[in-house]
């Protein structure tokens, strides 16, 4: 009925881009904060040996950005650009995204795909556990705004991350203690993820099942297979009526 192999009893979800339509909110405030520390490192002197100050891009959010702890993101986008600063600008940057964020969540509030809401009351309805697994410090705000904390029996975010000293996406710290939480061996749960890099953990962490969210379209479905998604759907509500197991 839910698409996952019969020994699954929890699924540990991703938020932004898998629940709720907020990844593309993350994805135009790292925009305009890369965009801005980007403009005004070209006004200030010639770019260095090495570094590229070309615009981010949507690429460069998949490629770098997409599913990781924010400083990691942080680093990672300026590492691919040949660019070196100290921890108080990555802090900045990271701390600016967030601001843009937030306005525009408090502005728009978060809306649920109607798909992943099915998904979730069937997933409810039929006995599943269910646990969210976010690098996003906004993780209970974006939850409660959406209206699905009410599926959600334990919740690691951002937050977590940061008190426990877990490493983020791509490893699979975050997912394996989003289990121990839920009690479950990972061998029981299913990961669910838009994000190569949560792909990646699930993988990573011998996981039952990893499934993949392609909301990007192009190579997003081979990426992912490659990365190691147990199976790769467009949205969550094609798993429903799978003969797969549960």
């Amino acid at each position: 009925m839910l698409g996952l192999p019969a020994p699954i009893t929890v699924a540990l979800f991703d938020l932004d881009g898998v629940l709720t339509t907020t990844a593309t909110l993350h994805t135009a405030a790292w925009r305009d904060a890369f965009n801005a520390f980007l403009s005004a490192r070209a006004q200030d002197a010639p770019a260095a040996d090495g570094e590229d100050l070309r615009p981010f891009t949507e690429q460069d959010y998949l490629d770098h950005v997409d599913g990781r702890p924010r400083t990691d993101g942080v680093r990672g986008f300026l590492a691919s650009r040949g660019i070196v600063v100290d921890d108080a600008t990555v802090e900045r940057i990271a701390d600016g995204k967030n601001a843009a964020f937030l306005a525009q969540l408090a502005e728009d509030g978060a809306t649920a795909y109607p798909g992943s809401v099915r998904y979730l009351t069937a997933a409810h309805d039929a006995g599943l556990r269910i646990a969210v697994v976010t690098s996003s410090r906004n993780g209970e705000q974006v939850l409660a705004s959406a209206g699905l904390d009410r599926f959600v029996e334990q919740r690691v975010d951002g937050n977590t991350i940061v008190a426990e000293k877990l490493a983020g996406k791509p490893a699979p710290d975050s997912y394996l203690r989003g289990a121990q939480l839920m009690g479950a061996d990972p061998a029981e749960c299913a990961v669910f993820e838009d994000a190569i890099s949560g792909v990646q953990a699930g993988a990573a962490g011998h996981f039952g099942y990893v499934v993949g969210i392609d909301r990007v379209g192009g190579e997003q479905r081979a990426t992912m297979l490659e990365a190691g998604a147990s199976v790769v759907v467009n949205d969550l509500d094609e798993l429903l009526g799978s003969e797969e197991g549960n």
